[in-house]
């Protein structure tokens, strides 16, 4: 029969089989945690019988990676000079426990070093030029000694950020053992220093083994995990049923657009379909996913002015951008939108 299936888990669902790009999987929903939360986006009535739907918030995703080095103090600084809603930083940890910011597995990608993260100490890190491969036009401006942007720590960001502004902590790290302890430590030491960390930091992780393992602490703030969202996406949108919506309170976040394929099975072999950028929200969609009250939904991979008013149109809490300064314009220069 056919089924909706990735690399590593499947769900029956009607006649098809859809695989998300990179091979992310469909699994069965699970009850939400300790949920994060981003400022409610509430419609408000213009006086003539209309709501008008608020802008979404605006989250530097990576701190700005289109604009500066990614996950830097110098990106960090660029996206507070557009005035941006929210700060997404992305972390692991190094070899002697401290959390960093980093994206991806090789620091080759972005720095002038090579190795993972895990392999380094923190010293050794924060030696590293994280703007080393940021390429503007045919020029690599942070290869300049004097424009070198260094790879911080997690504690050196937390303190370069205005105490009331909200972070987004994508853990980035697989080794659940040693992350996870390591920002609980760093932001129980920055809060006893006054600096705000619980009650404005909220943890996303694609690796649900990284939000349960914050189970413990009853003041950390969690978005619900990818595969339950990304399978009531799924079932609502092929199906058209709306599967366990999200429980009070509990925040969301998946991309609004997605490269899927469509894989049907039978008996004399299997047919596959694929589909550029499907769109994975509609107004139902979002109608289950606020079944419930306080459900708020982030989209990411907002970069244009028509996804950001698609995003306005649906009702999303927030918008995931890469250019602050190109998405802060966009907002500020478009009015509510009328319902």
């Amino acid at each position: 029969m056919p089924m909706v299936s990735g690399v590593k888990k499947s769900l029956v669902l009607m006649a098809a089989t859809v695989v998300l790009a990179g091979g992310a999987a469909v699994v069965a929903s699970a009850e939400a945690r300790q949920p994060a939360t981003t400022s409610a986006v509430s419609a408000a009535d213009d006086g003539n019988g209309q709501a008008k739907r608020q802008r979404p918030l605006v989250i530097a995703h990576r701190a700005g990676t289109a604009d500066f080095p990614e996950n830097t103090v110098r990106a960090i600084r660029g996206a507070l000079e557009q005035k941006v809603d929210m700060m997404w930083l992305s972390v692991q940890v190094s070899k002697d426990g401290v959390p960093v910011l980093y994206r991806p597995g090789d620091l080759s990608s972005l720095t002038n070093g090579s190795g993972s993260v895990a392999d380094k100490t923190a010293q050794e890190l924060t030696r590293l030029n994280a703007g080393y491969q940021f390429k503007q036009g045919d020029q690599y401006p942070y290869r300049d000694p004097a424009q070198a942007t260094p790879l911080p720590t997690l504690e050196q960001a937390l303190r370069a950020l205005p105490q009331h502004m909200p972070v987004l902590l994508d853990m980035k790290s697989d080794n659940t053992e040693l992350l996870v302890p390591a920002l609980k430590k760093t932001l129980d030491h920055l809060a006893g220093d006054g600096v705000p960390t619980w009650q404005r930091i909220r943890f996303y992780s694609t690796e649900k083994k990284n939000l349960d393992a914050l189970a413990d602490r009853p003041d950390a703030r969690i978005f619900e995990d990818r595969d339950t969202t990304r399978t009531r996406l799924a079932v609502s949108r092929l199906a058209g049923e709306c599967q366990a919506p999200p429980t009070k309170g509990t925040s969301t976040a998946f991309e609004l657009h997605r490269d899927v394929t469509v894989e049907e099975k039978f008996t004399l072999g299997t047919g596959r379909s694929p589909v550029k950028q499907a769109l994975m929200w509609d107004k139902p969609t979002v109608a289950c996913f606020r079944t419930h009250p306080a459900v708020d939904i982030t989209l990411i991979g907002i970069n244009t002015k028509d996804d950001y008013q698609t995003a306005m149109k649906l009702g999303a809490n927030a918008v995931l951008a890469d250019s602050p300064k190109t998405m802060m314009k966009i907002k500020n220069t478009l009015p509510p939108s009328a319902h």
